[in-house]
């Protein structure tokens, strides 16, 4: 039975046969919906707060809460080559405008500010939006369009609280916090859709190159069938690393006109690398597109955390029409309260137009040369990119071709832990707001999501980590992985498949099968 035991774990083909993934469906919040289950606590031998149920967590605190447990520490994180991390590095780079280091902070500013910001922040915003995208216009954005929040997450969290019972469409793959939202607020009906109608959501899907386009004609036969009345994407696209642009861009923002609201998470829109150097400078927004800014659907979600690289301050905002932001004004009263107000009064600068293209130019310059150099190591690696990013600050790397099981994301990245790296698994990207489908046949489970948003050191860390990982598969074969993940959050029974035959083993026999063998 051991040797029976020792073939499952090399030849995985559903989740309940991976330690991998049977750590994260234990983790609260991350059980199958829909089954009988223990009352999803972090220890289901704890008493149980009544009613509280764990929504679950985005990718990347996931990732971090497993990294801890196997040793990472905030206090000397440095120690590891975080490439999981949703954020860029925040500090100097080439040619870019001194970073803020100091904050006066009047006597006024230690009241609370308005739920939708303070005025002269939402007037910058404004502004900045109608010098970049909206010169010559006659529709043109001001104070009232703008409702300044407390981060981006908290954004989409007061636009999903004022959205009716509907038909919320969402693309797959998408950023991983779009799962809790619409998990959250049950009166958004998640429709999930492929990005390209070729691309069937079925237990034998695997992205082919240039399948993250989005279709149109698709978006808007689905509109038509399927009643959608809420469209959910970031743009440029996390995790993919591609960007809707022209008529693409011009065409879904039209929709916004015909009955369908479009909200447009738009966090990486500084984040372009394009061929042409006369390019670098120029950023995208669906508000270049938008005809009457009161009367076009289309909600725009940004801020300082991405594009100015202060993801600390956790101010951000959203744009769109004026009876949008008085209800916002409303949601954020009893959701967060609003944004730091001594932190909207240093913003304001920094959203000055010749300040914001200075960054802009910097940034660009300095995160595609980031970009260049992974890529390049990864190709060393005979790791190549299907589809490489031409935006966003991360990278959609493809793991099919590498030996089982380090051909799944979630076995990968246990692996890497083991070599003081981190990184995100495709799955979280596989929005599964149900959260029934067998993680193997997820469209996202042989992919992770690596991110060249820190240090040029630190990625040269993690890709020489990586590197680690292949050489020991190459000298030592496939018996050394797939294990020796720390110890499972239960002492729940692992149900194993061997040819006919079904075995119910106990962790403690794993933990044993793994030292003997």
């Amino acid at each position: 039975m051991f040797d029976q035991v020792l073939d499952v774990m090399r030849n995985m083909k559903h989740e309940k046969d991976s330690e991998a993934h049977q750590i994260f469906r234990q983790s609260a919040g991350h059980a199958p919906r829909g089954v009988v289950a223990l009352p999803e606590t972090v220890n289901p031998e704890e008493e149980t707060v009544p009613g509280i149920q764990h929504p679950g967590s985005t990718g990347v605190i996931y990732c971090s809460e497993r990294a801890i447990a196997n040793g990472f520490s905030y206090t000397a994180q440095h120690e590891w080559a975080n490439l999981g991390q949703g954020a860029p590095e925040v500090g100097p780079i080439p040619n870019a405008p001194e970073r803020p280091k100091t904050i006066e902070m009047s006597l006024d500013s230690l009241e609370y500010a308005p739920t939708t910001g303070v005025k002269a922040l939402r007037e910058a915003v404004a502004n900045l939006y109608n010098v970049t995208y909206r010169q010559n216009k006659a529709s043109q954005y001001t104070y009232e369009n703008v409702c300044i929040v407390p981060g981006g997450r908290a954004g989409l969290s007061r636009v999903a609280a004022v959205i009716g019972d509907v038909y919320t469409s969402y693309h797959i793959p998408d950023y991983t916090a779009y799962d809790q939202v619409l998990s959250a607020f049950k009166r958004l009906v998640p429709v999930p859709t492929a990005l390209d109608p070729s691309v069937r959501l079925n237990r034998y899907i695997s992205f082919p190159p240039n399948k993250y386009r989005l279709d149109i004609q698709q978006t808007k036969k689905d509109i038509a069938t399927q009643g959608l009345a809420v469209i959910l994407a970031s743009n440029p696209r996390n995790p993919t690393g591609q960007v809707i642009k022209g008529n693409d861009l011009k065409e879904l923002v039209a929709l916004g006109r015909e009955g369908t609201t479009i909200i447009l998470d738009e966090f990486y829109s500084w984040y372009l690398y394009p061929d042409n150097d006369k390019d670098i400078g120029k950023s995208i927004s669906s508000a270049e597109y938008i005809e009457d800014v009161n009367q076009d659907a289309v909600i725009i979600v940004d801020g300082l955390t991405k594009n100015w690289r202060l993801p600390g301050w956790r101010v951000c905002w959203v744009v769109g029409p004026k009876n949008l932001v008085t209800a916002l004004s409303q949601s954020g009263s009893f959701l967060d309260g609003g944004a730091n107000h001594p932190l909207q009064l240093a913003a304001i600068p920094l959203l000055d137009p010749t300040h914001a293209r200075n960054e802009r130019i910097a940034l660009q310059k300095h995160f595609k040369m980031k970009r260049d150099h992974v890529l390049a190591r990864l190709k060393d690696l005979h790791l190549d990119v299907d589809v490489p990013p031409n935006a966003t600050f991360y990278i959609w790397l493809n793991l099919e071709k590498l030996p089982a099981p380090l051909n799944n994301g979630l076995t990968f990245f246990e692996e890497l832990l083991k070599e003081q790296t981190i990184v995100i698994p495709g799955i979280f990207f596989d929005i599964n707001p149900s959260h029934r489908r067998n993680l193997f046949h997820s469209p996202c489970h042989h992919f992770v999501r690596l991110s060249f948003g820190p240090p040029i050191e630190d990625l040269d860390k993690g890709i020489d980590a990586i590197a680690r990982v292949l050489k020991k598969a190459k000298k030592e074969g496939m018996r050394a992985f797939g294990h020796k993940y720390g110890h499972l959050l239960s002492s729940n029974p692992i149900w194993l498949f061997t040819d006919a035959c079904l075995h119910v083993v106990s962790p403690s026999l794993i933990y044993q099968l793994q030292e003997e063998y």
